[in-house]
């Protein structure tokens, strides 16, 4: 593109319409390119910051990465704490004991996850501490059988604080008869939420010694859990962690043990990109609306600059520029009103709501009751790259349409 096709084209755009529809159209599609880029960074920002209030609300249950035995327990776990303590990058390390049991009370029963903790060693891996809502994790320790519920496994099975509830396990012992789960008694002495459901009604905790003798593993373990210094390096640390362990172990981190769910997140991110896209993409289609009128308006404009000697490529560079010009200018309006409504999100959504008398998000019906947003930058560039790109292809056809004109045909009737 030389300087004549800049300026040309930046005086076009800067013109007096003789049509006004023209101008109209042109507005119309500026103002498209601003809502459909606003919009698509705004939820961009929304959908972070549910992704990231998620993770922080399942880091607070679960640990960064987990350490097994492939297929049978940790029985010198003291050592192995010990020297997974030492590994650089590790803030802490917690042994813990996992299997399924069914829980009753009352004639109402329920399955569930039981881990064995020590309630004194939790505390370096996860913020379990942090979330109980009635009790607290010292009252293993402090009530021989005591088990902590989750705040909805508790109102399914009716039970409080105090309660008396039976536990079930599958791994019985072996009679005459084969084999007959275990029955022992726990009483309630405390109620967790995390606000995750899946959580707050699958999860149950008991002392570490209490799981070690329910499940007859003496003094072994099911794993230990780790805490590193950057939950979100957990993939790289884990498979590095792996190699220094050797097939003897089986390490995992956060990310594996809820793939699926992340997983659908980022589905869900993915296609709500795909869908506000279409707004941008409806906005260039009214800057090829434009273009093409402009085209029509300006023919014996292009005749003249042909005979003068201006070549079909010049032509098309010109009604390109207008082109990307509208383009870059509602994305650049898009892009400010996007980042100010996403930086905003948390103060405009209460306003809304006291203004309206409405609560979009209720806290009886979901975990999380207030609008949280993440602003990235590479989603804001990724927005913008679209929109440039979307526009640029927008005058493609009308600049080639304009470049075919015919000087004899357009000055006929002049």
């Amino acid at each position: 593109m030389t300087p004549f096709e800049l300026w040309v084209g930046l005086r076009y755009t800067r013109a007096k319409r003789r049509n006004h529809f023209i101008s109209f159209i042109t507005g119309t599609a500026i103002l498209g390119m601003v809502i459909g880029v606003a919009a698509l960074i705004t939820v961009m920002a929304v959908m972070n910051g549910f992704d990231h209030t998620l993770r922080s609300r399942i880091l607070a249950v679960t640990s960064d990465v987990i350490v097994q035995g492939n297929g049978v327990p940790v029985l010198n776990w003291h050592e192995a704490e010990k020297n997974l303590s030492a590994v650089r990058g590790v803030t802490g390390v917690a042994p813990y004991v996992q299997a399924q049991a069914m829980l009753s009370h009352d004639g109402l029963v329920s399955g569930a996850l039981v881990e064995g903790i020590d309630p004194q060693l939790e505390g370096r891996v996860n913020r379990l501490a942090q979330d109980m809502k009635v009790g607290s994790l010292d009252a293993l320790q402090q009530h021989p059988w005591g088990i902590v519920l989750g705040r909805a496994l508790a109102k399914q099975l009716g039970a409080t604080v105090g309660s008396k509830i039976t536990l079930i396990s599958p791994q019985g012992g072996v009679t005459p008869l084969g084999v007959t789960p275990t029955l022992r008694q726990f009483t309630v002495v405390g109620l967790f939420s995390v606000g995750i459901y899946a959580y707050d009604s699958g999860m149950a905790y008991i002392s570490l010694p209490d799981a070690q003798a329910l499940y007859n593993l003496g003094s072994g373990v099911t794993g230990l859990r780790m805490q590193i210094t950057d939950p979100f390096n957990a993939p790289v640390f884990a498979a590095h962690l792996q190699k220094i362990l050797g097939p003897a172990f089986y390490v995992q981190d956060w990310t594996q043990t809820h793939e699926n769910f992340f997983k659908a997140l980022a589905m869900e991110k993915l296609v709500m990109f795909v869908i506000l896209s279409l707004i941008i993409a409806v906005a260039a289609f009214n800057i090829v609306a434009t273009l093409v009128m402009v085209v029509t308006d300006k023919e014996p404009d292009i005749a003249i600059l042909r005979t003068l000697g201006a070549r079909p490529r010049s032509i098309m560079l010109i009604f390109m520029v207008q082109g990307i010009i509208i383009g870059l200018f509602g994305t650049a309006l898009g892009v400010l009103g996007g980042v100010l409504l996403a930086l905003n999100v948390p103060t405009i959504v209460p306003f809304i709501e006291q203004l309206f008398h409405v609560q979009f998000l209720s806290p009886e019906v979901y975990s999380i009751s207030q609008l949280p947003s993440r602003l990235e930058w590479a989603d804001v560039l990724h927005v913008a790259i679209a929109s440039l790109l979307m526009s640029w292809i927008a005058t493609l056809y009308p600049s080639w349409r304009a470049s075919r004109v015919d000087p004899a045909e357009a000055l006929r009737y002049e």
